[in-house]
Protein backbone atom coordinates (compact mmCIF):
# COMPACT_ATOMS: atom_id res chain seq x y z
CA UNK A 1 0.00 0.00 0.00
CA UNK A 2 2.88 2.33 0.88
CA UNK A 3 4.51 1.49 -2.47
CA UNK A 4 1.26 2.09 -4.31
CA UNK A 5 0.89 5.54 -2.80
CA UNK A 6 4.49 6.45 -3.66
CA UNK A 7 4.06 5.07 -7.18
CA UNK A 8 0.80 7.01 -7.65
CA UNK A 9 2.36 10.29 -6.51
CA UNK A 10 5.44 9.73 -8.66
CA UNK A 11 3.23 9.00 -11.68
CA UNK A 12 1.21 12.20 -11.06
CA UNK A 13 4.41 14.23 -10.76
CA UNK A 14 5.68 12.84 -14.03
CA UNK A 15 2.39 13.73 -15.71
CA UNK A 16 2.62 17.25 -14.30
CA UNK A 17 6.16 17.67 -15.61
CA UNK A 18 5.15 16.36 -19.04
CA UNK A 19 2.21 18.75 -19.22
CA UNK A 20 4.45 21.63 -18.13
CA UNK A 21 6.97 20.74 -20.81
CA UNK A 22 4.18 20.55 -23.39
CA UNK A 23 2.94 23.97 -22.31
CA UNK A 24 6.44 25.43 -22.72
CA UNK A 25 6.68 23.91 -26.21
CA UNK A 26 3.31 25.38 -27.18
CA UNK A 27 4.41 28.76 -25.83
CA UNK A 28 7.66 28.64 -27.83
CA UNK A 29 5.77 27.59 -30.95
CA UNK A 30 3.45 30.58 -30.53
CA UNK A 31 6.29 33.03 -29.91
CA UNK A 32 8.83 31.76 -32.43
CA UNK A 33 7.06 29.92 -35.22
CA UNK A 34 3.81 31.92 -35.45
CA UNK A 35 5.53 35.20 -36.45
CA UNK A 36 7.10 33.36 -39.39
CA UNK A 37 3.62 32.67 -40.73
CA UNK A 38 2.10 36.06 -39.89
CA UNK A 39 5.17 38.20 -40.58
CA UNK A 40 4.70 40.15 -37.35
CA UNK A 41 6.89 39.97 -34.22
CA UNK A 42 5.06 38.53 -31.24
CA UNK A 43 5.79 41.52 -29.01
CA UNK A 44 3.76 43.83 -31.29
CA UNK A 45 0.62 41.76 -31.19
CA UNK A 46 -1.35 40.42 -34.14
CA UNK A 47 -4.22 42.65 -35.24
CA UNK A 48 -5.02 40.34 -38.15
CA UNK A 49 -4.18 36.66 -38.53
CA UNK A 50 -4.41 35.43 -42.09
CA UNK A 51 -4.92 31.88 -43.21
CA UNK A 52 -5.24 30.12 -46.51
CA UNK A 53 -8.87 30.92 -47.16
CA UNK A 54 -9.86 30.27 -43.53
CA UNK A 55 -11.16 32.81 -41.07
CA UNK A 56 -9.69 33.63 -37.69
CA UNK A 57 -10.14 35.84 -34.68
CA UNK A 58 -7.43 37.59 -32.76
CA UNK A 59 -7.11 39.83 -29.74
CA UNK A 60 -5.50 43.22 -30.36
CA UNK A 61 -5.43 46.80 -29.11
CA UNK A 62 -7.96 49.07 -30.70
CA UNK A 63 -5.90 52.22 -30.31
CA UNK A 64 -2.19 52.52 -29.71
CA UNK A 65 -2.74 55.71 -27.72
CA UNK A 66 -5.23 54.18 -25.30
CA UNK A 67 -5.16 51.44 -22.71
CA UNK A 68 -8.38 49.88 -23.87
CA UNK A 69 -8.31 46.50 -25.52
CA UNK A 70 -10.88 44.06 -26.72
CA UNK A 71 -11.64 41.28 -29.14
CA UNK A 72 -11.20 42.14 -32.79
CA UNK A 73 -13.07 39.80 -35.12
CA UNK A 74 -11.43 40.03 -38.52
CA UNK A 75 -12.78 38.03 -41.43
CA UNK A 76 -10.34 38.19 -44.33
CA UNK A 77 -8.70 35.63 -46.61
CA UNK A 78 -4.93 35.40 -46.83
CA UNK A 79 -3.71 38.36 -48.96
CA UNK A 80 -1.16 38.15 -51.75
CA UNK A 81 0.75 41.35 -51.01
CA UNK A 82 3.39 42.49 -53.47
CA UNK A 83 4.97 45.65 -52.10
CA UNK A 84 7.25 47.81 -54.22
CA UNK A 85 10.42 49.43 -53.03
CA UNK A 86 8.60 52.60 -52.04
CA UNK A 87 6.29 50.89 -49.56
CA UNK A 88 6.83 51.40 -45.87
CA UNK A 89 8.25 48.82 -43.50
CA UNK A 90 4.70 47.84 -42.52
CA UNK A 91 3.93 46.83 -46.10
CA UNK A 92 7.16 44.89 -46.53
CA UNK A 93 6.28 42.83 -43.48
CA UNK A 94 3.30 41.47 -45.35
CA UNK A 95 0.79 41.91 -42.48
CA UNK A 96 -1.01 45.05 -41.30
CA UNK A 97 0.26 46.91 -38.27
CA UNK A 98 -2.17 47.68 -35.45
CA UNK A 99 -4.69 50.23 -36.73
CA UNK A 100 -4.46 53.74 -35.37
CA UNK A 101 -8.21 54.05 -34.93
CA UNK A 102 -10.87 52.03 -33.14
CA UNK A 103 -12.54 49.47 -35.34
CA UNK A 104 -16.02 50.52 -36.39
CA UNK A 105 -18.72 47.92 -36.87
CA UNK A 106 -20.10 48.03 -40.39
CA UNK A 107 -23.68 49.21 -40.67
CA UNK A 108 -24.32 47.05 -43.72
CA UNK A 109 -27.46 47.00 -45.81
CA UNK A 110 -29.45 43.79 -45.53
CA UNK A 111 -28.27 41.00 -47.77
CA UNK A 112 -24.54 41.81 -47.73
CA UNK A 113 -22.02 39.26 -46.43
CA UNK A 114 -21.69 39.37 -42.67
CA UNK A 115 -18.55 40.19 -40.72
CA UNK A 116 -16.57 43.39 -40.19
CA UNK A 117 -13.66 44.31 -42.46
CA UNK A 118 -10.11 45.03 -41.29
CA UNK A 119 -9.07 48.71 -41.41
CA UNK A 120 -6.33 48.16 -44.00
CA UNK A 121 -2.69 47.19 -44.26
CA UNK A 122 -1.34 50.42 -42.72
CA UNK A 123 -2.15 52.34 -39.54
CA UNK A 124 -3.94 55.65 -39.93
CA UNK A 125 -1.89 58.77 -39.30
CA UNK A 126 -4.92 61.02 -39.89
CA UNK A 127 -8.49 59.75 -40.01
CA UNK A 128 -12.06 61.05 -40.05
CA UNK A 129 -14.12 58.11 -38.72
CA UNK A 130 -17.08 60.34 -37.81
CA UNK A 131 -17.74 61.63 -41.34
CA UNK A 132 -20.55 59.09 -41.72
CA UNK A 133 -21.37 58.61 -38.04
CA UNK A 134 -24.56 56.83 -37.06
CA UNK A 135 -27.37 59.33 -36.65
CA UNK A 136 -26.04 61.51 -39.49
CA UNK A 137 -27.79 61.50 -42.90
CA UNK A 138 -26.37 58.82 -45.18
CA UNK A 139 -24.25 60.46 -47.89
CA UNK A 140 -25.35 60.04 -51.47
CA UNK A 141 -21.82 60.54 -52.84
CA UNK A 142 -18.34 60.18 -51.31
CA UNK A 143 -15.54 61.96 -53.19
CA UNK A 144 -12.14 60.27 -52.82
CA UNK A 145 -9.49 62.66 -54.13
CA UNK A 146 -5.90 61.46 -54.51
CA UNK A 147 -3.49 64.24 -53.60
CA UNK A 148 -0.02 64.92 -52.16
CA UNK A 149 0.95 66.92 -49.08
CA UNK A 150 2.50 69.76 -51.11
CA UNK A 151 -0.69 70.35 -53.16
CA UNK A 152 -2.26 72.75 -50.66
CA UNK A 153 -3.51 75.20 -53.30
CA UNK A 154 -5.20 72.41 -55.26
CA UNK A 155 -7.04 71.16 -52.16
CA UNK A 156 -8.18 74.67 -51.27
CA UNK A 157 -9.42 75.26 -54.83
CA UNK A 158 -11.39 71.98 -54.75
CA UNK A 159 -12.92 72.93 -51.39
CA UNK A 160 -14.20 76.15 -52.95
CA UNK A 161 -15.45 74.58 -56.19
CA UNK A 162 -16.58 71.09 -57.18
CA UNK A 163 -15.62 69.48 -53.87
CA UNK A 164 -17.59 71.92 -51.75
CA UNK A 165 -19.96 69.81 -49.67
CA UNK A 166 -22.69 72.45 -50.10
CA UNK A 167 -22.83 71.89 -53.89
CA UNK A 168 -25.58 69.31 -53.35
CA UNK A 169 -26.87 69.88 -49.80
CA UNK A 170 -30.15 68.09 -50.45
CA UNK A 171 -28.51 64.71 -51.09
CA UNK A 172 -25.38 64.72 -48.93
CA UNK A 173 -21.79 64.92 -50.15
CA UNK A 174 -18.62 63.80 -48.33
CA UNK A 175 -15.18 65.02 -49.48
CA UNK A 176 -11.98 63.21 -48.54
CA UNK A 177 -8.40 63.80 -49.66
CA UNK A 178 -6.21 60.67 -49.74
CA UNK A 179 -2.54 60.88 -48.75
CA UNK A 180 0.46 58.81 -47.75
CA UNK A 181 3.55 60.07 -45.93
CA UNK A 182 6.63 61.92 -47.19
CA UNK A 183 10.07 61.01 -45.82
CA UNK A 184 12.87 63.27 -44.61
CA UNK A 185 13.00 66.75 -43.11
CA UNK A 186 10.67 68.11 -45.80
CA UNK A 187 8.22 65.36 -44.95
CA UNK A 188 8.23 66.33 -41.27
CA UNK A 189 7.51 69.98 -42.11
CA UNK A 190 4.76 68.99 -44.55
CA UNK A 191 3.26 66.65 -41.98
CA UNK A 192 2.91 69.41 -39.38
CA UNK A 193 1.19 71.64 -41.95
CA UNK A 194 -1.03 68.78 -43.10
CA UNK A 195 -2.16 68.03 -39.56
CA UNK A 196 -3.04 71.69 -39.03
CA UNK A 197 -4.98 71.66 -42.32
CA UNK A 198 -6.77 68.52 -41.20
CA UNK A 199 -7.83 70.08 -37.90
CA UNK A 200 -9.27 73.02 -39.80
CA UNK A 201 -11.14 71.23 -42.60
CA UNK A 202 -11.67 67.66 -41.29
CA UNK A 203 -11.41 66.19 -44.80
CA UNK A 204 -8.05 64.37 -44.89
CA UNK A 205 -7.25 60.70 -44.39
CA UNK A 206 -3.66 59.48 -44.37
CA UNK A 207 -1.99 56.15 -43.74
CA UNK A 208 1.62 55.26 -43.02
CA UNK A 209 2.89 54.35 -46.50
CA UNK A 210 5.29 56.27 -48.72
CA UNK A 211 3.39 58.70 -50.94
CA UNK A 212 4.62 58.00 -54.47
CA UNK A 213 3.31 57.32 -57.95
CA UNK A 214 4.06 53.63 -57.56
CA UNK A 215 1.90 53.53 -54.44
CA UNK A 216 -1.22 55.06 -56.00
CA UNK A 217 -2.83 51.63 -55.83
CA UNK A 218 -2.26 51.55 -52.05
CA UNK A 219 -3.73 55.05 -51.78
CA UNK A 220 -6.86 54.10 -53.71
CA UNK A 221 -7.32 50.91 -51.66
CA UNK A 222 -7.10 53.05 -48.52
CA UNK A 223 -10.08 55.05 -49.81
CA UNK A 224 -12.01 51.90 -50.69
CA UNK A 225 -11.29 50.47 -47.26
CA UNK A 226 -12.36 53.70 -45.54
CA UNK A 227 -15.74 53.61 -47.29
CA UNK A 228 -16.16 49.91 -46.45
CA UNK A 229 -15.30 50.41 -42.77
CA UNK A 230 -16.60 53.88 -41.92
CA UNK A 231 -19.24 54.67 -44.58
CA UNK A 232 -20.57 51.37 -45.93
CA UNK A 233 -24.05 52.68 -46.76
CA UNK A 234 -23.02 55.51 -49.06
CA UNK A 235 -24.95 55.25 -52.32
CA UNK A 236 -22.06 56.12 -54.64
CA UNK A 237 -18.33 56.84 -54.56
CA UNK A 238 -16.14 58.77 -56.98
CA UNK A 239 -12.37 58.40 -57.07
CA UNK A 240 -10.55 61.23 -58.86
CA UNK A 241 -7.38 63.35 -58.77
CA UNK A 242 -6.52 66.81 -57.50
CA UNK A 243 -5.86 68.32 -60.97
CA UNK A 244 -9.35 67.53 -62.25
CA UNK A 245 -12.41 69.61 -63.04
CA UNK A 246 -15.51 67.70 -61.90
CA UNK A 247 -19.04 68.87 -62.65
CA UNK A 248 -20.45 67.50 -59.41
CA UNK A 249 -24.00 68.68 -60.03
CA UNK A 250 -24.19 67.04 -63.45
CA UNK A 251 -22.72 63.84 -62.00
CA UNK A 252 -25.29 63.70 -59.18
CA UNK A 253 -28.46 64.94 -60.85
CA UNK A 254 -28.02 63.75 -64.45
CA UNK A 255 -26.00 60.53 -64.17
CA UNK A 256 -26.68 59.08 -60.70
CA UNK A 257 -30.16 60.59 -60.11
CA UNK A 258 -30.90 60.67 -56.35
CA UNK A 259 -34.62 60.07 -56.96
CA UNK A 260 -33.87 56.60 -58.38
CA UNK A 261 -33.07 53.48 -56.35
CA UNK A 262 -29.28 53.27 -55.88
CA UNK A 263 -27.61 50.76 -58.18
CA UNK A 264 -25.43 47.87 -57.07
CA UNK A 265 -22.33 46.41 -58.73
CA UNK A 266 -22.19 49.60 -60.81
CA UNK A 267 -18.90 51.01 -62.09
CA UNK A 268 -18.45 53.62 -64.80
CA UNK A 269 -15.99 56.17 -66.15
CA UNK A 270 -13.81 56.58 -69.21
CA UNK A 271 -13.86 52.93 -70.29
CA UNK A 272 -10.53 51.55 -71.48
CA UNK A 273 -11.39 48.37 -73.34
CA UNK A 274 -8.94 46.00 -75.04
CA UNK A 275 -5.78 47.79 -73.88
CA UNK A 276 -2.50 45.86 -73.98
CA UNK A 277 0.23 46.15 -71.32
CA UNK A 278 2.99 48.61 -72.18
CA UNK A 279 6.25 46.65 -72.50
CA UNK A 280 8.47 49.69 -73.09
CA UNK A 281 10.86 49.85 -70.12
CA UNK A 282 11.22 53.62 -70.48
CA UNK A 283 7.49 54.27 -70.22
CA UNK A 284 5.74 55.56 -67.12
CA UNK A 285 3.14 52.84 -67.69
CA UNK A 286 5.60 49.98 -68.22
CA UNK A 287 4.24 46.64 -67.09
CA UNK A 288 6.82 43.84 -66.70
CA UNK A 289 5.70 40.48 -68.14
CA UNK A 290 6.60 38.76 -64.86
CA UNK A 291 4.04 40.95 -63.05
CA UNK A 292 1.32 40.71 -65.70
CA UNK A 293 2.00 38.08 -68.38
CA UNK A 294 -1.31 38.36 -70.29
CA UNK A 295 -1.40 40.32 -73.53
CA UNK A 296 -4.60 42.23 -72.67
CA UNK A 297 -5.95 44.03 -69.61
CA UNK A 298 -9.56 43.50 -68.61
CA UNK A 299 -11.78 46.54 -69.16
CA UNK A 300 -10.88 49.30 -66.70
CA UNK A 301 -11.71 52.98 -66.24
CA UNK A 302 -9.18 55.79 -66.33
CA UNK A 303 -8.01 56.66 -62.82
CA UNK A 304 -8.54 60.36 -63.54
CA UNK A 305 -12.16 59.85 -62.55
CA UNK A 306 -14.47 56.89 -62.11
CA UNK A 307 -17.72 56.36 -60.22
CA UNK A 308 -19.05 53.23 -58.54
CA UNK A 309 -21.88 52.11 -56.30
CA UNK A 310 -21.11 52.12 -52.57
CA UNK A 311 -21.44 48.34 -52.22
CA UNK A 312 -18.44 47.83 -54.53
CA UNK A 313 -16.00 49.54 -52.15
CA UNK A 314 -16.10 46.57 -49.79
CA UNK A 315 -16.11 44.00 -52.60
CA UNK A 316 -13.16 45.56 -54.46
CA UNK A 317 -11.12 45.82 -51.28
CA UNK A 318 -11.76 42.20 -50.33
CA UNK A 319 -10.95 41.09 -53.88
CA UNK A 320 -7.65 42.99 -53.66
CA UNK A 321 -6.53 40.75 -50.80
CA UNK A 322 -6.11 37.88 -53.24
CA UNK A 323 -5.00 39.82 -56.35
CA UNK A 324 -1.30 40.49 -56.87
CA UNK A 325 -0.71 44.20 -56.51
CA UNK A 326 0.23 46.28 -59.56
CA UNK A 327 1.41 49.90 -59.53
CA UNK A 328 -1.05 50.98 -62.24
CA UNK A 329 -3.99 51.82 -60.01
CA UNK A 330 -6.77 51.98 -62.60
CA UNK A 331 -5.63 48.75 -64.26
CA UNK A 332 -5.45 47.05 -60.86
CA UNK A 333 -9.00 48.09 -59.93
CA UNK A 334 -10.13 46.73 -63.32
CA UNK A 335 -8.49 43.38 -62.51
CA UNK A 336 -10.29 43.29 -59.16
CA UNK A 337 -13.58 43.99 -60.96
CA UNK A 338 -12.88 41.14 -63.38
CA UNK A 339 -12.24 38.88 -60.38
CA UNK A 340 -15.67 39.91 -59.08
CA UNK A 341 -17.31 39.38 -62.44
CA UNK A 342 -18.28 43.06 -62.71
CA UNK A 343 -18.00 44.69 -66.14
CA UNK A 344 -17.67 48.51 -66.14
CA UNK A 345 -20.71 50.22 -67.63
CA UNK A 346 -19.96 52.50 -70.60
CA UNK A 347 -21.28 56.03 -69.96
CA UNK A 348 -24.28 57.09 -72.03
CA UNK A 349 -22.14 59.80 -73.62
CA UNK A 350 -18.52 59.04 -74.53
CA UNK A 351 -17.53 62.61 -73.62
CA UNK A 352 -18.84 62.62 -70.04
CA UNK A 353 -15.56 61.36 -68.53
CA UNK A 354 -12.45 62.86 -70.11
CA UNK A 355 -8.90 61.91 -69.13
CA UNK A 356 -7.63 64.76 -71.29
CA UNK A 357 -8.07 68.53 -71.11
CA UNK A 358 -11.26 69.71 -72.82
CA UNK A 359 -11.13 73.28 -74.14
CA UNK A 360 -13.38 75.37 -71.94
CA UNK A 361 -16.79 76.69 -72.84
CA UNK A 362 -19.67 76.98 -70.41
CA UNK A 363 -21.87 75.00 -72.81
CA UNK A 364 -19.47 72.03 -73.02
CA UNK A 365 -18.63 72.08 -69.32
CA UNK A 366 -22.27 72.09 -68.28
CA UNK A 367 -22.68 68.69 -69.99
CA UNK A 368 -19.53 66.82 -68.98
CA UNK A 369 -18.35 65.26 -65.71
CA UNK A 370 -14.54 65.35 -65.83
CA UNK A 371 -11.79 67.28 -67.57
CA UNK A 372 -8.10 66.81 -66.81
CA UNK A 373 -5.08 69.02 -66.18
CA UNK A 374 -6.22 72.07 -64.21
CA UNK A 375 -4.09 74.48 -62.23
CA UNK A 376 -5.87 75.68 -59.04
CA UNK A 377 -6.27 79.24 -60.41
CA UNK A 378 -7.84 77.92 -63.62
CA UNK A 379 -10.17 75.71 -61.62
CA UNK A 380 -11.43 78.68 -59.61
CA UNK A 381 -11.82 80.86 -62.71
CA UNK A 382 -13.73 78.36 -64.84
CA UNK A 383 -15.86 77.01 -62.01
CA UNK A 384 -17.16 80.45 -61.08
CA UNK A 385 -17.77 81.29 -64.73
CA UNK A 386 -19.74 78.07 -65.18
CA UNK A 387 -21.89 78.79 -62.10
CA UNK A 388 -22.80 82.18 -63.55
CA UNK A 389 -23.63 80.85 -67.02
CA UNK A 390 -24.68 77.21 -66.66
CA UNK A 391 -28.44 77.74 -67.09
CA UNK A 392 -28.21 79.61 -70.39
CA UNK A 393 -24.78 78.35 -71.42
CA UNK A 394 -25.74 76.53 -74.61
CA UNK A 395 -28.47 79.04 -75.58
CA UNK A 396 -25.94 81.86 -75.38
CA UNK A 397 -23.42 79.76 -77.32
CA UNK A 398 -26.00 79.15 -80.08
CA UNK A 399 -26.87 82.85 -80.20
CA UNK A 400 -23.21 83.79 -80.47
CA UNK A 401 -22.66 81.24 -83.22
CA UNK A 402 -25.77 82.40 -85.11
CA UNK A 403 -24.64 86.02 -84.82
CA UNK A 404 -21.20 85.13 -86.13
CA UNK A 405 -22.68 83.25 -89.10
CA UNK A 406 -25.02 86.18 -89.82
CA UNK A 407 -22.10 88.65 -89.91
CA UNK A 408 -20.16 86.35 -92.24
CA UNK A 409 -23.17 86.09 -94.55
CA UNK A 410 -23.62 89.89 -94.61
CA UNK A 411 -19.96 90.36 -95.40
CA UNK A 412 -20.19 87.99 -98.36
CA UNK A 413 -23.33 89.72 -99.63
CA UNK A 414 -21.64 93.14 -99.43
CA UNK A 415 -18.79 91.88 -101.60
Amino acid sequence: MQWKRRHCCTHAAKRFHLLSLLGVLVFLLHQVRLPRFTGMPWWRGSPVVYGGGAYHTTKAKWNASSQHSGWRFVFVPRPNIQADGNASSHEKGGVPSPPGEPRVENRRPAGEPSGPIAPGHFPYVINEPEKCAEGEPLPFLVLLIATEARQVEARNAIRQTWGNESVAPAVGLVRLFLLGRTDGELGLAQQRMLEAESRRHRDIIQQDFTDSYKNLTIKTLMGMNWVAVFCPRASYVMKTDSDMFVNTEYLIYKLLRPEATPKSDYFTGNNMRGFAPNRNRNSKWYMPPELYPSDKYPTFCSGTGYVFSGDLARKIYLASLSVRRLHLEDVYVGICLARLGVEPTPPSNAFLFNHWRVSYSSCKYSHLITSHGFHPNELLKYWHHLQSNKHDACINALKTRAGRMHRVARGKAAR
